[in-house]
């Protein structure tokens, strides 16, 4: 597929009173993006932790995210129906894994597709929240999607800030990453935006961030939202002037949607005003030559 139109959403987090509430938010809005005519819809990460409001949200974090983890098979039937359903191909966000067996918790993404399989990818970097409050481990394998509508990778948020794994992303084919993201605030928030607009830049490729808006204040990790949805490319003539397909309204509840051109990402890449992807491979051997020198 050379034209692909993505819908990326900034997700309201909102108290649900059971699971058939959380699956009409789902479903309306994989509805809206098919009345959209999308390919691909993203949903970002931890928004299924809104399932937590019918439990205990007084128990500790720590207990609450895995009892999040237990809803992960109702939650792989409803995403897996809608994309068969509704003909889409859908990364939903992130919900976590409890490993009874090795007595570990991971947060994955998955990307479903209309025929019925599905991909995981593990997030790669704790942030110090999931890490020291949730206790949640690193996943230690990045995978690349091979699909219908292209090439893509998944980046969880912080991930997305460690530019060496989105290159070796590149170098396998990706043409789209796609980045899921929860932050409480502004500068969260930022961080995120920033390096996924410098990875379409230095791997010409499309960049699409699905973040978390709206609030839970009865669950710590997610009291607090601050987002902007947006689909990015490369910033070059051919692409959109500001490297911005594009974006949201800060903090609204909503959904944008662009098209891109994946052929663009080959024709730049070869032919482009700049040839960031291709001089990578020398900028690989000039690290290698690094010396330290006093003065």
């Amino acid at each position: 597929m050379d034209r692909l139109r993505i819908a990326s959403l900034q997700y309201l987090m909102r108290p649900v009173d059971s699971f058939h509430t959380f699956r009409a938010q789902v479903e309306g809005l994989v509805q809206t993006a098919e009345d959209y005519q999308a390919h691909l819809l993203v949903f970002p990460e931890y928004f299924t932790t809104q399932l937590l409001t019918l439990g205990d949200t007084r128990r500790p974090i720590h207990e609450q995210v895995r009892e999040l983890a237990s809803w992960r098979p109702q939650y792989v039937e409803l995403m897996s129906e809608m994309a068969r359903e509704y003909g889409l191909h859908i990364v939903g966000g992130t919900i976590p894994e409890w490993d009874r067996n090795r007595n570990s918790l991971h947060n994955d993404s998955y990307l479903f597709t209309p025929g019925g399989s599905w991909g995981i990818q593990g997030k790669l970097h704790m942030t110090r929240f999931e890490r020291e409050e949730w206790e949640v481990e690193a996943r230690s394998i990045l995978k690349v999607f091979e699909t219908e509508i292209g090439t893509l990778a998944i980046a969880i948020c912080y991930d997305v800030q460690f530019p060496e794994i989105i290159r070796a992303a590149a170098r396998a084919g990706a043409q789209l990453l796609v980045v899921p993201s929860c932050t409480d605030d502004r500068r969260g928030f930022l961080r995120v935006r920033y390096c996924a607009q410098a990875r379409a830049i230095e791997n010409q490729m499309y960049v699409v961030n699905s973040p978390t808006v709206g609030s839970l204040p009865m669950v710590p990790a997610v009291s607090l939202n601050y987002g902007q949805a947006s689909i990015l490319s490369p910033s070059d003539f051919p692409f959109a002037r500001d490297g911005i397909v594009a974006e949201g309204v800060p903090n609204q509840e909503s959904m944008i949607i662009g098209d891109v051109a994946l052929e663009l990402l080959e024709e730049t890449r070869v032919g482009g005003t700049v040839l960031p992807f291709k001089d990578s491979e020398r900028s690989g051997e000039i690290a290698a030559s690094l010396q330290v020198e006093r003065l």
